[in-house]
Parts: C-alpha cells; structure tokens; sequence
C-alpha cells in the first residue's frame, strides 16, 4: 500500500495550482499527465478552445473493456473575500487535518488517485484502471460533458465508475440534477421622475423571480412519493440579480442567476415550461407595448443530470464490499456522477472529507478519511488484478 506521507505531498502539489474555475487548470493537467506517462500509462489530454483548460483520460492495464474509472474535478470554488487563516493555496498541516483549498473538494481523491498509480502500474491488471479528471465542474460540469462523447467516440466501455466527491467515505447511489440559468433582461432607460415612459429591467426581474419563488412552492406538492432525498422535493434557487445604476433612473438592464436541483425529468420541463408560458404571454407584451425592442434572454449555464439509484450497481456492491458500509444513501448536491451514467457505467460517490467543509474558508481534509481511501483503491487493486 502507498504511504500516508507520500499521497500527501501530492496533495501539497495540487494545493498549489490555483486552479478556480474562472483560471486555467492546463498547468495541473499536465503535471498529473506527466506522472502517469512516467509509470507507462496511456494518456490522452483533451483541451477546450481556449488551451488553457483540459481534460485528462489516462488508462493503467489492459487495453480492454470492464474497467474502473477513478474521476475527480480538478477546479476549485474561488477564495475572494474569504477570512482564509492561511495562504488557501499552500497545505498547512495542523494536527490530524489538511488545509487549503481543494484539499476534500476534491483534490484529495485525485491525490490518493494519483499517489496509488504506482501500486497499479505494477500490479498485473486483468481489468483496466482509467483515471479521468475534468475541468469546470463547480461551474455547470462543462469538462465532463464535453469529455464523455469523446470517450465514446473512442470506444472506450468502463464497466463502473467511481466519483471522489467528499462523502466521509460513505457510499452514495444518487443524487439530484443541476440545472444553472442566466436570465438577461433589456427595457428602456429613462428619468426615474416618469417611470411609465421607460421599461425597468430590473422590476420585470422582480416579477421573474416570484414567479420563479411561486413554481418552487407548486414543486413542493409534486414531490415524489419514494424520495430519499433532503428536501425530498425539487428546489429551486435564486443565487443573483443585478440591475440598475442610481436611485434616479430606469435600468435598461438586469439579470438573475438561478439553479434548479430536479428530483425527476418531469419537474424541470414543468418549470420551464411555466417559466417560458410566462415570458411570452405577460412579462414580454407588457414590455413591448413601451418599447418594442425590449426582451428576455434566457442562458443556459449547465443542465447536468442527476445519478439515478439503480436496483443493480455493480459500483454500489464492489464499494461497499471494500469500505465495509452496509447501506448507501442519496445527497443533494450534484456531481458528474450521472454523465458516466448515461455511457452505461454503473456508478457511485465516494471519497474522503466531508461536503461541510466544501467551499468554505480554511476547508480540510483529515489524514484518518486520506487513509480510508487509500485503503479503499488498495481493495481495489486487489480486485482489479484477481
């Protein structure tokens, strides 16, 4: 088995690539890229329009189907106007635990991963180990949706999948759908003294949004009798508006932010079904009838699906059997977990810290959770070369 130590100076090299989701993460890609071609494995880097981001695909083993895919995000939230009591990008160790940002979301995983790639470089595999690791997760998981139809087209058939999010190590089965929206209004400018000759963006965002506020009530009376989730409901949230330049004039422009956390398909189309019924039949004639040009754009930012608990999980079953839990649960928050769903991956959430400490100041992760994992891939090794 790796030691302890070692996995955490991996760690302490991921720590150190500042890689929120706004920056380039090419820098981190190639260093853990470079680290498995040094073992032997097969690596494919696929980098978005820009070349400053990138996803990586790498595989230990046989070139055959049936394998297990290790995947972590490789982007973290940002640290701006956060009370950080050490620098957020350089490890600190104090006691049991680990800070910086990223160390359980999730650059932990990925550092057992990577630290762990030796003991599988050696082993005499019967089954394939892929490491995958994205870019823009935390924003709407835009590298994992461009990665999988790439895999696809390649051929490439794991049999599971295997998601570090942090979950104290516990096996997770499900999860509900992210769905982020922009919605851009444009009215008319004009002297506030008259507010009847301009159209105010920002007072049509208003309305928007309690309808948005009235749509997340009728969720609630939809929610699916045999939902394990907390809400057990669809949620919807208002994450931002903006509009508006001084107390005197009408704003000719405003936006809201919003994210959707669907429990079933059918409740997202009811939302933006209503949502769009009412844009065109109220909210855009009484715009128009002021000033014809005005409109209501509506950017889509991610609509990722959720992972679907399923009666049969080869994922769930080979886990559990390696961290000795004996029950797997739902969450709330999304992963990228149902992506490698949709290939036909069966596929579970597991990894070390804790989702209390995601995205907040002086996050950590413990070296007790690191261990567990550690623990967990050796199980997983085991297997892989039975």
């Amino acid at each position: 088995m790796t030691d302890l130590a070692a996995t955490e100076k991996v760690l302490a090299d991921l720590i150190a690539f500042p890689t929120v989701s706004s920056d380039p993460n090419r820098a981190m890609i190639g260093d853990m890229a470079q680290r498995l071609e040094d073992l032997g494995a097969r690596v494919e880097v696929f980098e978005d329009a820009s070349g400053g981001k990138a996803n990586l695909f790498a595989t230990l083993g046989p070139d055959a189907p049936d394998g297990v895919v290790l995947s972590g995000h490789s982007d973290v939230v940002p640290v701006t106007d956060q009370d950080w009591h050490t620098d957020p990008f350089e490890m600190t160790e104090r006691g049991d635990l680990l800070y910086g940002r990223g160390t359980c979301d999730m650059k932990g995983f990925i550092a057992a991963s990577i630290a762990m790639a030796p003991i599988f470089a050696e082993a005499k595999l019967h089954r394939p180990v892929h490491f995958c690791f994205t870019h823009d997760e935390e924003v709407g998981c835009l590298g994992a949706q461009a990665l999988v139809p790439e895999l696809q087209k390649r051929g490439y058939r794991p049999a599971i999948a295997i998601v570090g999010e942090p979950t104290d190590m516990k096996v997770i089965e499900g999860h509900k759908g992210c769905c982020e929206y922009t919605a851009r209004f444009t009215g008319l400018e004009g002297h506030g003294s008259n507010p009847d000759r301009g159209v105010n963006a920002a007072a049509y965002a208003v309305k928007y949004v309690s309808r948005l506020l009235e749509l997340a009530e009728d969720l609630k009376r939809r929610v699916p009798r045999e939902s394990r989730f907390d809400p057990p409901w669809t949620t919807i949230n208002i994450g931002r508006i903006a509009g508006g330049v001084a107390h005197n004039v009408i704003p000719g422009k405003a936006e809201v932010e919003w994210e959707m956390r669907p429990v079933q398909y059918g409740d997202a189309e009811f939302v933006k079904e209503a949502l769009q019924q009412y844009i065109e039949e109220e909210l855009l004639p009484a715009m128009r009838a002021v000033s014809p040009q005005a409109d209501i754009s509506t950017q889509v930012i991610g609509e990722v699906v959720g992972l679907e608990p399923m009666d049969v999980n080869m994922a769930r079953t080979l886990i559990a059997s390696l961290t000795g839990c004996e029950t797997a649960d739902v969450v709330p928050f999304g992963t990228e977990a149902g992506l490698f769903q949709q290939m036909g991956m069966s596929v579970v959430v597991c990894g070390p810290g804790s989702i209390a400490q995601a995205h907040k100041p002086d996050e950590y992760l413990s070296r007790s959770q690191l261990s567990e994992c550690l623990t967990m891939l050796e199980g997983l090794r085991t297997n892989l070369s039975a």
